[in-house]
Order: C-alpha cells, then structure tokens, then sequence
C-alpha cells in the first residue's frame, strides 16, 4: 500500500512562500519621516564673533562635544538623548507614532562668508534608542529605527548665536 501522494517541490515551495507572505502581511508597516536637508542660515557677524557665541550657545545648552576645530570650522556633537519628537522625528508604526527615546548627534559647518557675514550649516544624525508604538508597553531597543531632524535645536541654536553676537 502507497502512502498519502507528497506535493512536489515547486508545490511545496510554492506554499512556503504564500505561507510567508501571509505572515508578512500581519506585520506592521514602519512608515519612516521625509528626511529635511541640512539646516542651513546666515549671521550677520565677522567669522571671530560668530564663532565665539556659538561656542557660548553650545555650552549655555550643556552639549557633549566631540571636536571642534575652529580652522576649519567644525564642530560636532556626543550623542545627546532626546524624547522622540522634541529634536528627533522617528515615524510611525502603521498608524501610531513611535514615542521614547532618540539618540541624536550635529555637526555644524561655519564658514566666512565675506568681512560681514558667516554662514551656518548644521547636519543632524538621528536613531532611536528605546522606543514604543504609541504609549503601549515597556519601551524596546530592538529594532533601531532612523529618526529625522524636527528642525528645531538648530533654529533655537542660530536664534541664541545671533543674540549672543549682539551682546
């Protein structure tokens, strides 16, 4: 006596997949922010001055820092934790926003821009650190998401370096 027919292996390939696309089909969907260019001003101050209030700006803000080299007029951040969606934006799970913890660096690029003038420019790196769907459950590590810059601490920043310019 013959035993039950097997399926061939395309068949039985053929139902593996649709068995994983099925299961694949219950996850959520991780919808990632638009990033932002890098932020970009002017301040209408010599290079010198421009420096130094941003320097001040930045220690007034208690930011780690990893370099800075005034000659070439760079200066780049520790990673600083930030609630999701104060300086990070980090997306959405489905239809609910991820809320926690991002871990979040700058660099900022200062350049002369004639006597008068010095531009600004500030490039944000974002991931999350722990994070939750929404305001459900403990938050998790894993996975890490990329985040994007709300644009906020590099307006605040340019705002405080020109009023400390003027002082």
């Amino acid at each position: 006596m013959r035993g039950p027919a097997r399926p061939s292996p395309l068949a039985a390939l053929a139902l593996t997949a649709l068995a994983v696309m099925a299961l694949g089909g219950c996850a959520r969907p991780f919808i990632s922010p638009i990033l932002p260019p890098p932020y970009r001003d002017q301040v209408e101050a010599p290079y010198d001055a421009t420096w130094k209030a941003l320097i001040r700006a930045l220690a007034a803000d208690n930011v780690p820092l990893r370099t800075v080299a005034k000659d070439s007029g760079v200066i780049s951040s520790d990673d600083i934790v930030s609630p999701i969606g104060v300086f990070a934006d980090c997306g959405r799970l489905g239809a609910v926003s991820l809320e926690g913890e991002a871990l979040v660096t700058f660099t900022v690029f200062v350049q002369a821009n004639g006597s008068s003038t010095t531009d600004i420019q500030v490039n944000g790196k974002m991931r999350t650190q722990a994070h939750r769907r929404g305001d459900s459950g403990r938050l998790r590590s894993d996975p890490v998401y990329q985040c994007a810059s709300t644009g906020r601490w590099e307006a605040n920043l340019v705002d405080v370096v020109r009023r400390l310019v003027k002082e």
